[in-house]
């Protein structure tokens, strides 16, 4: 009985692993950037701008999924657009806690109600490398992935 419960537990553990790494594929594939700086008409000053790896270039224009945290902003009960994070509120961007390559903007085919844990959704990846009033990564025609509990 005893090496029954250590091979479930050892099963349902690789289990959980794979699936963590599946889901932390996509974030650690668009973490593969660098920035440049290059004066800024507009600014008036140099900007970093992302310099995309060649994994992150191929993955412009292809349907991804991703697995992360939807960002509160103010008024947010269930949004169409909205931002959507590698890492909890506490840990994204918006707070310092991370870089721009772990945030992306959000356009949904339907509402998506928000939740403080992880969801996964799926959608077409736009790289931004010029406009400075938006985010580097954009996700459109999203929805929400079921996932199996």
């Amino acid at each position: 009985m005893r090496n029954f419960l250590i091979a479930i537990v050892t099963l349902l553990l690789s289990s959980a692993a794979l699936q963590v790494q599946a889901q932390g594929k996509t974030w650690k594939t668009l973490s593969k950037i660098t920035f440049k700086k290059e004066y800024n008409e507009m600014m008036g000053f140099k900007v970093d701008v992302p310099v995309f790896s060649e994994d992150v270039l191929a993955m412009d224009g292809k349907t991804v999924d991703v697995r992360g945290y939807i960002i509160p902003v103010e008024g947010y009960k269930g949004h169409k657009e909205f931002i959507f994070s590698a890492y909890p509120y506490n840990m994204c961007f918006f707070c310092g806690g991370a870089g721009p390559e772990t945030v992306m903007e959000v356009f949904a085919n339907e509402p998506i109600e928000y939740t403080a844990e992880p969801i996964t959704i799926r959608g077409k990846l736009e790289l931004n490398a010029d406009d400075i009033n938006r985010l580097i990564y954009a996700l459109t025609d999203v929805v929400k992935v079921e996932e199996d509990r």
